[in-house]
């Protein structure tokens, strides 16, 4: 069972909680609210865990409506912006909309963009605990995205309305700009029809990003990412006369032998951003032939390549081609016959995030208060995943990555069964997120 609370939305510990002046005070008045708003905010986050977002298939239009009636619960209005379907379907998703809810809090200032993505792999096997059931057990949420990252539309959306909460207070710090909260559900596919699409829309540009994380580090890089498809083209023949034929599988196994040689060499190379460590190579699809007597005609396999921010991404997919091509020239089928051919697709290319000098306000502020908050010191580093927050940066915006959840994805267990996140982690994250978007306005 959640945690149940008597508090009715948007009222309550709003107009309740008075303090002295004094930024101490302020984030005193924040953390209380928060505190006397926790089970409210866990149950908004078992509401957005019990909708499926699973990407694939990617209709997840329904999570964005559902998540949108939740915020006008808070009197807000969430935009619904719907990507024309032609869009979505040549990229392989059924529907997306993203939201964006826009909070001005005092003329002038900066406005401070808040993202989350609600897009989400499917949740697989070996689950203990039903994936879209929002189970709390022993001081933690269980779900799909649970941690990744439903949790910090729960972490932002609380955080913003402690901050308007405190705004009511006759003694209230002064606030200048705005604060934008960008829910958005393409981030399993590459991001460029989530925020990448707010953003060439011209919807919103923030002077500043925080983006969904978790809450014993702030990440100030990331690695980027390539994903390709190859398709290993032979010749199907009968197994009990292979000769007849050309190996699909043989010719895919020698392409794949001269990437893993690759692999290997890659822990060779050594990036310089604390927490990244060198490039790597997972192979994570294959599939092919038609029956168990038959040689395979065609095989075809996925591979995923992470590059460090010190890597050119066109020097990569550069390498990786000729690698698979010097690999299949060199294949020769066991009694001779046609050569291989090979077809290659690119499917994704995440640029690397690479920190903006402008992102030290971010940075100090969530250090300060991650520090008082949990009690130990928030280092800033990078991540081996690839997110959203690129295309921001890209963009000229300067963004770090926070939010809810434990120190490594592994101890999530995001994308494996049992996925679920801390909940005193989320209560401690909103207030961090809170105390850090005060610093940032007032």
């Amino acid at each position: 069972m959640a945690p149940t609370s008597d508090a009715p939305a948007h009222q309550g510990a709003s107009n309740t909680v008075a303090h002295p002046a004094g930024d101490d005070a302020a984030y005193a008045a924040l953390d209380q609210w928060i505190d006397a708003h926790f089970d409210e905010e866990v149950r908004f986050l078992q509401a957005l865990v019990q909708v499926p977002t699973d990407t694939p298939p990617g209709n997840n239009t329904p999570h964005a409506e559902r998540t949108a009636a939740l915020l006008s619960d808070f009197g807000w209005h969430a935009e619904q912006h719907v990507v024309p379907s032609e869009q979505v379907h040549a990229y392989g998703l059924q529907s997306l909309t993203n939201l964006i809810v826009r909070r001005h809090l005092g003329e002038g200032g900066r406005t401070v963009a808040l993202n989350a993505h609600g897009d989400v792999v499917p949740p697989g096997e070996g689950w203990t605990h039903a994936p879209y059931g929002g189970e709390v057990l022993d001081g933690k949420l269980y779900g799909r995205a649970a941690a990744v990252s439903k949790s910090d539309f729960a972490t932002y959306s609380f955080a913003l309305r402690a901050l308007e909460a405190l705004q009511e207070q006759a003694d209230a710090p002064s606030l200048k700009g705005a604060v934008e909260l960008h829910f958005t559900y393409d981030e399993e596919f590459g991001g460029e029809l989530g925020p990448g699409w707010l953003l060439s829309q011209g919807l919103t540009k923030p002077d500043l990003l925080i983006a969904a994380g978790f809450s014993y580090e702030v990440v100030t890089a990331h690695n980027g990412c390539l994903q390709m498809e190859v398709t290993v083209h032979g010749q199907m023949a009968h197994a009990a006369i292979p000769h007849t034929g050309i190996d699909a599988l043989q010719g895919a196994v020698a392409i794949l032998n001269a990437l893993y040689a690759q692999n290997t060499l890659y822990q060779g190379i050594t990036s310089q951003v604390p927490g990244i460590t060198h490039p790597y190579l997972n192979v994570g699809r294959i599939e092919g032939g038609t029956n168990t007597n038959v040689v395979p005609g065609k095989v075809s396999f996925k591979l995923d390549r992470r590059m460090i921010p010190e890597e050119n991404p066109a020097e990569v997919e550069a390498s990786i081609r000729q690698t698979i091509a010097d690999a299949a020239a060199s294949f020769k089928p066991p009694r001779g016959g046609h050569e291989l051919k090979v077809d290659v697709r690119r499917m994704l290319l995440a640029n690397a995030m690479k920190p903006l000098a402008g992102n030290q306000p971010l940075v100090s502020a969530i250090q300060k208060h991650g520090e008082q908050v949990f009690g130990e010191a928030i280092p800033a580093l990078g991540t081996p995943l690839y997110t959203d927050v690129r295309l921001y940066v890209e963009r000229g915006i300067p963004g770090v990555i926070y939010g809810a959840g434990p120190r490594t994805v592994l101890e999530s267990n995001a994308k494996r069964a049992d996925e679920h996140v801390e909940l005193e982690d989320l209560r401690r994250a909103t207030k961090v997120v809170a105390r850090t978007l005060l610093d940032l306005l007032a």
